[in-house]
């Protein structure tokens, strides 16, 4: 069977080091005026603020296109001497892609998944990429066969009144308007993650069916790990461990304690479905084109509707709930969680025949939590430990980023171990928390905060009277004044 080309060998680009971009040399002018700053600087018995060292632009690397990849006949040679063992729990999106990562860059890994095989339970619905739809071609995947792409997305009163629209096909629409904003792919959550993991080819390095119990990090800086497999307690050791196991991360547990940064409940419910167009045969809408997402609310309840794959379409309804009762309506499993979304959302066509012809079996709901962002300091208890993706950061569904940063965690890491701990570095000796953890942290959660704290707003601003505000924008843009990627 020939290979599609997510499935062909990759191995980073000699060029720019997989980094996807190529630092232009600094204009001899700017050195100089660094160099006299520092001169003045010196002189002045170093008083006052030190001048900044200017950085050279980065621009997008020709010979890899940005990806920071070229093709191979296979992938590298796994790197046991120079690179240190990596743990990865948990195999989510995060997960695999970290993997995947460091396949590319000959980085030792083993990536432990505690559920016995894919199909094991539900990995979520459907995702959008946003900053991650570029990022993906930095695990080798250039084409989402099962990604859709939207052109238009319309918000709407329950009476079915258009109150915003924004888009391709929006902004298109002006002959003089230049369009420089990029699209968005929609794509089910298995369906990234199956692509992830082809990937890595059947890597023999993946273990199913490890449920992480304990470890410890040892004075030689090896960590060794417990896990129950079967009943039983299996043993294993690395040099670094990687929690990337989701909201309710066992890693983060035993590193940092639950009761310092608890879940916290962001006063909302979602209730989620799937259904197939084929379901809704005789009925004709131009929002179902496979590629319009349309949201509609009341100022308490809000449906999101978004294409799910190309014949079918998934939607997330949420409002405002104690969570005790979002716990008990939860519990009551999808029948009940079908019924309250019906009794909710008696609007316009098409949303009641689209929840009606939803299958129970294709229905969830959860209380929505998040927890407080993560600071540099907790991190660090771990000296050869660090988190990333929700276990990192963990947030609200309603700015869909939580798969996107977790993308971009992943490649950043692997970028990271790969740069400080090479050939020539010096990291079993200064360790890799300094070579590389520090670094990665603080950029990580410098750049996930504000998605922490947007996506937590719009638990809020979602359910109140700004979402029927008549303007062409995202709602959090409504809120804001400025253009925010809902």
């Amino acid at each position: 069977m020939k290979k599609s080309e997510n499935e062909k060998a990759w191995t980073i680009c000699p060029e720019c080091k997989g980094l996807g971009k190529k630092s232009q040399k600094l204009q001899k002018k700017f050195r100089l005026q660094y160099k006299k700053a520092l001169e003045e600087f010196e002189q002045s018995n170093k008083e006052g603020i030190p001048p900044i060292r200017p950085k050279a632009h980065l621009n997008s690397c020709i010979n890899c296109a940005g990806s920071g990849l070229i093709r191979s006949e296979k992938f590298p040679e796994v790197d046991n001497e120079n690179y240190p063992h990596i743990a990865i729990i948990g195999g989510g999106i995060g997960g695999v892609a970290l993997a995947v990562a460091c396949l590319h860059r000959g980085i030792p890994f083993t990536l432990y998944e505690r559920d016995t095989n894919f199909e094991a339970r539900s990995q979520g619905y459907g995702l959008t990429l946003q900053q991650a739809s570029k990022a993906i071609e930095g695990f080798g995947i250039f084409s989402l066969e099962k990604g859709i792409v939207s052109t238009r997305h319309l918000v709407h009163t329950p009476e079915g009144k258009v109150i915003g629209e924004w888009g391709m096909r929006k902004w298109l629409s002006s002959v003089n308007q230049k369009v420089t904003k990029r699209t968005n792919i929609h794509i089910a959550r298995q369906a990234l993650r199956l692509a992830l993991l082809e990937q890595l080819g059947g890597h023999d390095s993946l273990k199913w069916g490890h449920q992480l119990v304990n470890f410890k990090e040892n004075d030689n800086k090896t960590i060794e790990l417990s896990f129950q497999v079967n009943g039983k307690i299996q043993m294993a050791k690395a040099d670094l461990i990687v929690g990337a196991d989701g909201i309710r991360s066992t890693v983060r547990n035993l590193l940092i304690g639950d009761a310092i940064t608890p879940l916290r409940y962001l006063d909302c419910i979602v209730i989620l479905g799937i259904c197939p167009l084929s379901a809704l045969e005789g009925l004709d809408s131009p929002l179902l084109d496979s590629a319009t997402v349309f949201q509609t609310g009341n100022g308490n309840e809000r449906i999101y509707i978004m294409p799910y794959t190309s014949d079918s379409v998934m939607w997330q309804l949420s409002f405002p709930m104690e969570e005790a009762e979002a716990k008990a309506l939860s519990a009551k499993g999808c029948e009940a969680l079908k019924e309250e979304a019906l009794l909710r959302t008696q609007w316009h066509s098409p949303i009641p025949q689209i929840l009606k012809a939803t299958k129970a079996n294709q229905v969830s709901g959860y209380p929505v939590y998040d927890r407080e962002v993560l600071t540099t300091e907790l991190l660090e208890k771990g000296k050869q430990i660090t988190l990333l993706g929700d276990a990192a950061h963990p947030m609200s569904p309603f700015k869909g980023q939580g798969a996107n940063q977790a993308l971009l965690d992943a490649l950043a890491l692997a970028r990271g171990i790969y740069k400080g701990c090479g050939p020539f570095s010096n990291w079993k000796a200064t360790g890799i928390r300094k070579s590389v953890l520090t670094d990665f942290e603080t950029e990580m959660l410098e750049r996930s905060a504000k998605k922490v704290k947007d996506s937590a707003e719009a638990a809020q601003f979602l359910h109140s009277d700004i979402v029927l505000l008549e303007n062409n924008q995202p709602r959090g843009s409504c809120l804001k004044g400025k253009d925010l990627m809902e």
